[in-house]
């Protein structure tokens, strides 16, 4: 019998039918994987499921949990169940963790708001949990804060919550996606022993049929708020039957990226930017320690490593947000940046010549401005065209990045992800720059429109000829779209070369161990038989 069951589920937002006719299960100790685009239905159908969405929204069907019905259960008995029987872990730690409590407390008012235990009971069993998930010394985080803690560690803490109580069903919701491939990989390690060790299903939910080909038994593909393909991972990845698996698994990256950049630039382009011997230090803590590296006319260098290694400081940097304790930056030979400058980090042209895309789309645009305002404002601010011609160069940028025109009406919160960082994108290029620092610009996105904004920046590469800094913490996107990589550790370079070179003989052990922990890995088979090819 399944642990959880979903059957012909219906979710409606006002006039929006959200999801469709959902059927899935999951059993003791397996792992079910949803996966889809983003606005598929995947969270949506299992925030309905367990009486999660606001009162707004109507859900019909049936939800089992150990065959008891808990669809249309009152409030107080679903929180009897939730955290309880049903565990859960959410994308991002930081924003479901409370900022004001210790991770001591947090954790243990999940154990304390289910069952009536002492003091003393409880300190010793939030230890056990802390040190269960892979927390080191596990008494001195007791009284640590969210912010005291990395990604990972503040994951860990998410799922030292979840398993509290030893529920029989942990509900993952695209637990790994802003994590660096090594942590991701800790992270699917310690939900697989757990599971192992306890026997409970897991529901697993995630853009990336890379990262869940890892941690299947069962997988269900999810488009537009229905079901379009449910089958035994093996399947699924073998042999889909579905053309929208396909595609998924065209864009997901099994393994590595499915091929690695095509040159276009010179084999020694002219030097661009000259980053040499650069040092910055926050407090007494050292971040980048005497970093050199050029980059060249059109070419497209990726800069990769775990999170703090210091690859965004590198990025601020060179984009003119922040200043070395020590060495100089310098770009077509004009040196702009170094320790002790003083006034204005980026003046006159140099503002025009760097241009910065974010990671999050939805803080880097003014929510309260029109797209036609927001493209308008470097012309504007730069004097750099006619009020007359204005229009018409904002309208040439919308189509620079393949976006309607249309579009330019519309306020960021009424675009998707994949569109909203097209309108960044746009932006930065508005006024020519000669180069671009990309500061993990696709990571927020689905797969799919992972792909087709790496495609864009590649096109746009070709046809402007600008240089981009390329930040990643996915070597499989480095793989596909960089001529040349950096990889960073702890604030060193520790390797760097031709990208095709790097990913296949490396020479670092560091960088052994980031290509090793790309998702996607185990579900290859060894000499695949023609019927069983894998797609993309």
């Amino acid at each position: 019998m399944s642990v959880f069951s979903v059957d012909h589920l219906h979710v409606r937002f006002g006039g929006v039918q959200a999801v469709r006719g959902v059927s899935f299960g999951v059993e003791a100790g397996k792992t079910l994987a949803i996966v889809g685009e983003s606005g598929s239905g995947k969270s949506a159908s299992l925030l309905g499921a367990t009486g999660l969405l606001p009162g707004s929204a109507t859900v019909q069907g049936s939800v089992l949990h150990r065959g008891q019905e808990i669809l249309g259960l009152t409030d107080r008995d679903l929180r009897r169940i939730r955290g309880a029987k049903i565990g859960f872990v959410f994308q991002d730690p930081l924003s479901n963790l409370h900022p004001l409590k210790t991770i001591g407390d947090q954790i243990g008012e999940a154990i304390s708001v289910h069952q009536r235990i002492s003091s003393r009971e409880k300190r010793e069993r939030v230890l056990a949990l802390l040190d269960d998930v892979g927390i080191a010394d596990p008494l001195a985080r007791l009284s640590d804060y969210p912010r005291h803690l990395s990604g990972g560690m503040r994951q860990r803490v998410m799922i030292a919550i979840a398993i509290a109580l030893d529920p029989g069903l942990i509900i993952a919701d695209e637990p790994t996606t802003a994590l660096d491939v090594t942590v991701q990989a800790a992270i699917l390690d310690l939900l697989k022993r757990l599971q192992e060790e306890h026997g409970t299903a897991l529901i697993f939910v995630s853009h990336d049929l890379a990262v869940v080909s890892d941690i299947a038994d069962d997988v269900v593909v999810m488009r537009d708020g229905i079901v379009v393909e449910k089958a035994p991972a093996a399947d699924i990845y073998l042999r889909p039957r579905q053309v929208y698996t396909r595609e998924l698994l065209g864009a997901a990256r099994l393994g590595g990226p499915k091929a690695f950049a095509t040159v276009k630039v010179r084999e020694a382009p002219r030097p661009l930017l000259d980053v040499q011997d650069v040092a910055r230090s926050f407090g007494s803590r050292p971040v980048l320690d005497n970093v050199s590296f050029t980059i060249g006319e059109g070419e497209i260098l990726g800069l990769v490593g775990e999170s703090g290694s210091g690859k965004s400081t590198i990025g601020r940097l060179i984009a003119g947000l922040d200043r070395p304790d020590a060495g100089r930056i310098s770009l077509k030979g004009a040196e702009y940046s170094r320790s002790g400058s003083r006034g204005g980090l980026l003046q006159g042209d140099l503002r025009k010549s760097i241009q910065v895309v974010f990671q999050d789309p939805y803080a880097s645009l003014n929510p309260r401005r029109r797209v036609e305002a927001i493209l308008s404002d470097p012309f504007i601010i730069h004097g750099t065209i006619d009020k007359a011609d204005l229009r018409e160069s904002v309208r040439q940028l919308v189509a620079d990045v393949e976006l309607p025109q249309d579009i330019l009406d519309r306020l960021p919160s009424q675009l998707s992800g994949g569109q909203r960082q097209r309108v960044a994108i746009a932006r930065a290029i508005a006024l020519r720059p000669s180069l671009i620092v990309a500061d993990e610009p696709v990571s927020a996105l689905d797969i799919t429109t992972q792909a087709k904004v790496l495609k864009l920046l590649a096109r746009l590469r070709d046809k402007l000829g600008v240089s981009l800094l390329f930040i990643s913490h996915d070597l499989g996107v480095v793989g596909e779209l960089c001529d040349r990589v950096i990889v960073l550790e702890q604030g060193r370079i520790v390797e760097a070369g031709r990208t095709q070179q790097v990913f296949e003989r490396p020479v670092h052990t560091y960088t052994r161990r980031l290509l090793a922990s790309i998702p996607g890995r185990k579900r290859l088979p060894a000499e695949p038989e023609p019927e069983d090819a894998i797609y993309g």
